[in-house]
């Protein structure tokens, strides 16, 4: 049985705050719907002391934040988009449209159609996260999204400029200087200046990822991406350091960011829990990642690797980086999460910047039943069925017919019946041999 050297919050807790966030969120979507500009400008003021006429940035504006940019800075940006467009190529490429012939007479298919209007949120409040821009924005562009809009707030009392770069060089049709749930609401219902979009995609603190919830069902989302959740699971082929290391760089992200070390070693985990305290002492970052380690860090020691397995399917975490002697195993078996990080030679951090898979992934335990955000999530696939022969339609009307009967849908079982009258072959009974349907014709007489 596993044992827990450190336990997170009361779920209790948790709950409590989340309740909360849910009132609020709710009250503010309400008046944004009512208010439209005024209630956005409201919100920005008061969140982000942050006053326009006009929040979506002018090219001056835009050209002035790629100027700030230095040539190097450009460089790094291209290649985290080259990578991250690469991948979402490679996705769109294995996505295809079908048609084919069922049974004689009988035509389905299906077409991959893009969303048409898209609606990206870069976080920013705490720090300028330009990733966020890759991978929302190239990813609705390699999907064929005619129109997307970007918003992200302010950063020290202006436009970040490393993420106005990132939104215009990966394509951003209007970028916006907004944040929070002002954002989220403005691009879902639309205002007086803000023509509303079909989907909302991007990660956020508690508040932005409530608002996408309340949001979903008028618009569609990517996921339930919440404040960042990582996992390590290691055995005694890895150190204290690398494992500490990986928890506190996805934990700085903020005070409500859970981390857990799970693993077979309990002499890895007290050292890896002593290493912790010592980088905590010099990490610049460590206001932040203290207070999630303090009120969210979990340590279990498991009897095996498929005890180990099995806690982990059920965490569900956003990130799992995985340390061990079996890796592949982990890759093979792992159901639940939201993405994999195999080997100590690469890490989380490489995913969320650089390396070209998709950093909005599902936190909540949400990994159960979604992925992350991919290229089809820009996709719809819609499908359509062409009959081209009469003795289709017969025959399919007459299996149709019966099974509506049973339903009692006897407007449906018309719908069925009117094609068998029409398209059967009157007062000839169908016998083997009679039609190139033959054997499965006899069936349905």
């Amino acid at each position: 049985m596993a044992k827990i050297l450190k336990e997170g919050v009361d779920p209790g807790v948790v709950k409590a705050a989340d309740d909360k966030v849910r009132g609020i969120v709710e009250a503010t979507l309400a008046d944004i719907e009512k208010r439209g500009d005024a209630a956005v400008r409201d919100l920005s003021v008061k969140f982000d002391n942050w006053d326009r006429d006009d929040y979506r940035l002018t090219q001056d504006e835009i050209n002035a934040c790629l100027a700030e940019m230095s040539p190097q800075d450009i460089k790094d940006i291209e290649f985290a988009q080259a990578q991250v467009r690469n991948f979402a190529q490679l996705q769109r490429d294995s996505l295809r449209d079908i048609e084919v012939e069922t049974m004689p007479g009988v035509i389905l298919g299906h077409k991959n159609i893009p969303i048409q209007n898209a609606g990206c949120y870069v976080p920013g409040g705490k720090y300028p996260m330009l990733a966020s821009a890759h991978m929302s924005v190239l990813t609705a562009k390699v999907a064929g999204v005619p129109r997307v809009i970007t918003c992200a707030p302010p950063y020290q009392g202006r436009p970040a400029a490393a993420i106005v770069a990132a939104q215009h060089m990966a394509g951003a049709d209007a970028i916006y200087a907004l944040g929070g749930i002002q954002a989220i609401g403005a691009m879902a219902l639309g205002t007086q200046t803000i023509d509303p979009i079909d989907i909302l995609v991007g990660p956020g603190n508690a508040f932005v990822a409530e608002a996408k919830r309340q949001l979903y069902g008028r618009v569609g989302i990517d996921l339930f991406a919440g404040p960042t959740e990582t996992m390590v699971i290691a055995d005694e082929t890895v150190d204290a350091e690398l494992c500490a290391t990986d928890i506190l760089g996805q934990a700085e992200h903020g005070p409500d960011s859970p981390a857990v070390l799970l693993t077979t070693s309990e002499r890895l985990a007290r050292e890896t829990m002593g290493e912790i305290e010592r980088l905590l002492k010099i990490l610049p970052t460590a206001g932040y990642a203290a207070k999630a380690w303090e009120t969210y860090g979990r340590v279990i020691v498991a009897d095996d690797h498929d005890e180990m397995l099995s806690i982990a399917n059920e965490i569900a975490s956003e990130h799992v980086q995985i340390m061990t002697d079996r890796d592949d195993w982990y890759l093979e078996n792992m159901v639940n999460y939201g993405a994999l990080f195999l080997g100590p030679r690469t890490n989380v951090a490489f995913g969320d910047k650089a390396i070209g898979t998709n950093h909005t992934l599902p936190t909540k335990r949400a990994g159960r039943y979604t992925g992350g955000l991919w290229v089809g999530k820009f996709i719809k696939t819609h499908t359509y069925q062409r009959v081209t022969t009469d003795e289709a339609s017969a025959l399919v009307g007459r299996y149709c017919s019966r099974l509506c009967m049973l339903e009692g849908f006897q407007g449906h079982a018309e719908q069925a019946n009117i094609r068998v009258r029409r398209y059967g072959r009157q007062n000839v009974p169908y016998a083997e041999g009679a039609s190139p349907l033959a054997g499965i014709d006899k069936a349905a007489s």
